[in-house]
């Protein structure tokens, strides 16, 4: 194959690459050919220029941000989701508890990368650890095996070898800049593909935030101790975000997929070897209500066996489920919380 762009092409000694002076004394005795690669250069150097001035804005944009005062920098926006969490901006996976903030979790936590923290992380086309379209309107069909886009020129030069096409080739995952043209006798694999339904529902799922639990329990620690063998309550922040359902869709050359996303149960981590099942956020514990002194009604603990400081934490299960081209599917996601402290005290008998 023949190629040439805005560098050393990948695999090619240093000096010998496209960019080189070696590679510019070939292109100039090609250019002495009437029509050599014509069209294919005007292409590439468009393309280049396009480049620079995109690159010259993100700097612009970049610097500008440094210069922003701090107090600009610390300024919190008040999350539009159930609970009115407030979280630095930018930041959507915060964990905010009702008292004291516990141990934070990490965004994320729990789950696999690549898909923004959630378990099953997936995706067909990768690129150094993370996942990326499999197509991108400007840069074409994503392969693999090189890590570049391929997408074929509309316009091929008139001296183009019969058999042969020229193609535009955007590497290192599509960064911009690292481009050349590329002469090939047959496409890359998965050149022309057609939309992956799985890969649109995970753009999807990508669009949308399930965050960590929120939790709460009681007794807490910061509020006061409970007692061995007392019951032990434990729930979390309702809401789109923490339980679902959110719904959410994707579209790519006339094919569009729906995802629906929802918690199907929450675990809760006891600190001493046990686990909790609860379908649902569980209620609040209020100290003259009803059940106070009882048993939750809905999602509790027995008790603890024995006087001692647990950190309490919780995982949501997630199910994501797709539908769109014909296929249908299920994506699984998993969030887990940071930790709430229970101190537990033995009874105290007191007798004269």
């Amino acid at each position: 194959m023949l190629t040439w762009g805005g560098g050393d092409v990948p695999g090619t000694a240093p000096g010998t690459g496209v960019g080189s002076p070696a590679a510019r004394s070939r292109a100039a005795g090609a250019s002495r050919r009437p029509g050599r690669l014509a069209a294919a250069r005007t292409a590439g150097d468009a393309r280049l220029r396009a480049a620079r001035r995109l690159a010259g804005i993100g700097l612009a944009l970049l610097l500008a941000a440094a210069a922003a005062p701090p107090a600009a920098a610390a300024t919190t926006a008040r999350a539009a989701r159930a609970g009115g969490i407030e979280c630095p901006v930018g930041q959507h996976d915060c964990n905010v508890w009702d008292d004291d903030p516990g141990t934070p979790a990490r965004p994320g936590d729990g789950g696999d990368p690549g898909d923004g923290g959630g378990s099953d992380g997936g995706g067909k086309c990768q690129w150094n650890g993370r996942v990326i379209p499999c197509y991108d309107d400007l840069l074409g069909w994503f392969d693999n095996g090189s890590g570049c886009y391929y997408k074929l020129f509309a316009q091929q030069p008139p001296d183009t070898p019969e058999g042969k096409q020229w193609y535009e080739v955007t590497c290192n995952g599509g960064e911009l800049g690292n481009w050349h043209a590329e002469l090939r006798d047959a496409p890359p694999p998965g050149y022309g593909t057609p939309p992956d339904p799985e890969e649109l529902a995970r753009r999807a799922l990508a669009s949308i935030s399930l965050l960590p639990p929120r939790l709460s329990v009681a007794p807490r620690k910061s509020k006061g101790p409970g007692l061995v063998g007392l019951p032990v309550w434990m729930w979390a922040s309702p809401g789109v975000h923490y339980f679902g359902p959110l719904d959410a869709s994707a579209s790519d050359r006339g094919l569009t997929v729906s995802i629906t996303a929802k918690v199907d149960r929450i675990v809760w981590d006891m600190d001493n070897g046990e686990k909790v099942e609860c379908h649902g956020p569980g209620t609040p514990y209020e100290v003259n209500g009803a059940h106070a002194g009882q048993p939750s009604p809905d999602c509790g603990y027995d008790g603890y066996p024995r006087a001692d400081t647990y950190d309490v934490s919780a995982t949501t299960f997630w199910t994501v489920t797709w539908e769109g081209g014909g296929q249908s599917g299920e994506i699984t996601q998993t969030r887990t919380s940071g930790t709430a402290q229970i101190q537990i005290d033995e009874l105290q008998v007191v007798t004269r």
